[in-house]
C-alpha cells in the first residue's frame, strides 16, 4: 500500500482526493493537509453572495472534511505545511500548533494561488502578519470564504458607502457589480485602458465598460494606484491621475502560484508555478502539482502555459490522482474557456484573442458576425449575438472565439473549445452539422455564417 500526501484541499485537491479514494481507496493511504478551515469553497460565487443574488454561502461548498474522511482520507485542517524534505520524503506541518512529521511515497501539491499585494503606499501589512492584514482598516482581499464573510459584515456599517475596487479583471468587475447592488458608490480602477483586458477584443470590452457605467459604476481606467490614505481607516485612494474619497478598498489585481514549498528542489515555470508534464508530474519523480499552483498545456497556442481556472483545477486533479495511483493518464490540455455575466450581459471566450495569437507568432485572422439568435418571426426572447472567431490563415485551424449576448449562449463556447482541442479548421466548422429549429436558432445560424465569412 502506498501513502499519498496531498497538500491543499480546495478544487484541485478535492477532485484529486475523491478520485483516488473512489477508484483506488483500498490500495492507498491518503493523508491531506490544508491550512484553511473549510474545503471546496467556490470563490467564483463570492460576488453573488456579497451582492445578495443568492440567499447565502451554503451552496458555495460542494464537499467537506467529513465527506472526505468517510471516503477514507486522513484530513488535517488548519494545518499549514512548513517544509518538505524531498530526499527523506517527509512533510512537516503545524498541527494543533505543534510540528507534525508525515512520510510519503507520493506527494501532490494542490497549494493554489495567493493574492498579489501591489506596491501601493498604505497597503503595508501589520508587523508579524502571517496572512494579509493591512495597517489601515477596510483594505480587503476577497479570495477565501472568510474574506467574503468579513466584507459582508463590514458592509453593514453605515460609514462604508464608497468602495474602490482595484483591478478590472473578472473578479474586480464581478465585485464592482456586487457592491453597486448593495447600494454602494463604486469606483473601478485599472492600469489598463479597459476592463477584462486579455480575454476580449477592445470593442467587446468597451461594451462591458458601458454596461458598468450605465449601472452607476465610476470607471477609472488607465490609472495606476499610488497610495491609500487614512488615519486608522481608509479615507482616500490616490492614483497617478486623480484621487477618490472612499471608505473601503478591494484589491483584485491578480494572483500568483503558491509554490513556496519548492525549496529550490522542484523546477518552476517562468511565473513561479510548478512546471509539470501532461501527467501533472513535476521535475521530481512521484511529486505532482495540480490546480492554480501548476502549469497546464494550452491547446490553442500548443505550449505549456499557466491558466488558473477552477475547471482546469478539477481536471488536473483527476489526472494526477490516476497517475499517483500507478496509472498512465495524460491530460488532453485546455483552451482557457471562461465567461462572465454582469447585469444580464453575458460574455464568453476560449483560446486566443487576435492580439494574443499574433503576439505568439501566428499569422492569424479574425472573422466577426452578429445576428439574432432565432428567426425574425420569433418575436419574444430573440436576442442578438455577436461572435468572433480567430483562426490561423495558413493551417486554417481555429485558435479562439469570443461571444457576447443579453441571453445565455454559453453552450456555444463549448463547441469552440472542442474545435480548438481537436484542431478543427474554420472551413470544417462552416460545414459542421448544427441542428435547426426556430425555437433555438436559424438555419443559417451565426456560427455557420461567421465561419462561411472567413477569408
Amino acid at each position: 500500500m502506498s501513502k499519498i500526501v496531498v497538500i491543499g484541499a480546495n478544487h484541485a485537491g478535492t477532485a484529486c482526493i475523491k478520485t483516488m479514494l473512489t477508484n483506488y481507496g483500498s490500495e492507498n493511504e491518503v493523508v491531506v493537509f490544508d491550512q484553511n478551515s473549510n474545503i471546496s469553497f467556490l470563490g467564483c460565487g463570492m460576488a453573488l453572495w456579497i451582492g445578495q443574488q443568492i440567499s447565502g454561502p451554503e451552496g458555495l461548498f460542494y464537499s467537506s472534511k467529513e465527506e472526505l474522511e468517510q471516503l477514507g482520507a486522513k484530513i488535517y485542517m488548519n494545518s499549514p505545511v512548513e517544509s518538505v524534505d524531498y530526499d527523506k520524503k517527509l512533510v512537516t506541518a503545524l498541527v494543533d500548533g505543534k510540528p507534525h512529521l508525515e512520510s510519503y511515497d507520493k506527494l501532490i501539491f494542490a497549494t493554489g494561488s495567493t493574492p498579489i499585494i501591489p506596491p501601493i503606499k498604505g497597503v503595508e501589512l501589520k508587523d508579524g502578519s502571517q496572512e494579509f492584514e493591512a495597517k489601515l482598516e477596510n483594505i480587503q482581499f476577497v479570495k477565501l470564504y472568510q474574506n467574503a464573510q468579513d466584507v459582508i459584515e463590514k458592509l453593514k456599517e453605515k460609514d462604508i458607502s464608497r468602495v474602490a475596487v482595484v483591478g478590472a479583471g473578472y473578479i474586480g468587475v464581478e465585485l464592482a457589480e456586487a457592491f453597486q447592488r448593495k447600494g454602494k458608490e463604486v469606483t473601478l480602477i485599472d492600469v489598463a485602458d479597459t476592463c477584462l483586458a486579455g480575454y476580449y477584443d477592445e470593442d467587446l470590452s468597451a461594451i462591458m465598460a458601458n454596461n458598468l457605467q450605465a449601472h452607476g459604476i465610476k470607471l477609472a481606467f488607465g490609472e495606476t494606484v499610488r497610495e491609500v490614505v487614512g488615519k486608522t481607516k481608509v479615507e482616500k485612494i490616490i492614483t497617478d491621475k486623480a484621487s477618490y474619497n472612499v471608505d473601503m478598498v478591494i484589491l483584485a489585481v491578480g494572483f500568483r502560484p503558491n509554490t513556496s514549498l519548492a525549496a529550490g528542489k522542484v523546477e518552476l515555470f517562468k511565473n513561479g508555478a510548478f512546471l509539470v508534464d501532461k501527467k501533472q508530474e513535476t521535475s521530481l519523480s512521484g511529486v505532482y502539482a495540480i490546480g492554480d499552483c501548476a502549469t497546464i498545456y494550452n491547446n490553442a497556442s500548443c505550449e505549456t502555459d499557466y491558466i488558473a481556472l477552477a475547471s482546469n483545477a478539477v481536471r488536473t486533479g483527476i489526472v494526477a490522482a490516476h497517475n499517483a495511483c500507478g496509472h498512465n493518464l495524460e491530460g488532453i490540455g485546455v483552451e482557457g474557456s471562461n465567461g462572465i455575466s454582469i447585469y444580464g450581459l453575458n460574455m464568453l471566450s476560449t483560446g486566443l484573442t487576435l492580439e494574443k495569437a499574433k503576439a505568439k507568432g501566428f499569422d492569424a485572422e479574425e472573422v466577426e458576425y452578429s445576428d439574432k439568435q432565432k428567426p425574425d418571426f420569433i418575436e419574444k426572447n430573440n436576442f442578438e449575438v455577436t461572435l468572433k472567431i480567430v483562426y490561423d490563415k495558413e493551417s486554417r485551424r481555429v485558435l479562439g472565439a469570443q461571444m457576447l449576448a443579453m441571453t445565455d449562449v454559453s453552450l456555444g463556447i463549448h463547441l469552440f473549445s472542442l474545435a480548438i482541442q481537436e484542431g478543427v479548421t474554420i472551413d470544417k466548422l462552416a460545414l459542421t452539422d448544427l441542428f435547426f429549429l426556430p425555437h433555438f436558432n436559424k438555419p443559417y445560424n451565426y456560427i455557420t455564417m461567421a465561419a462561411l465569412n472567413a477569408k
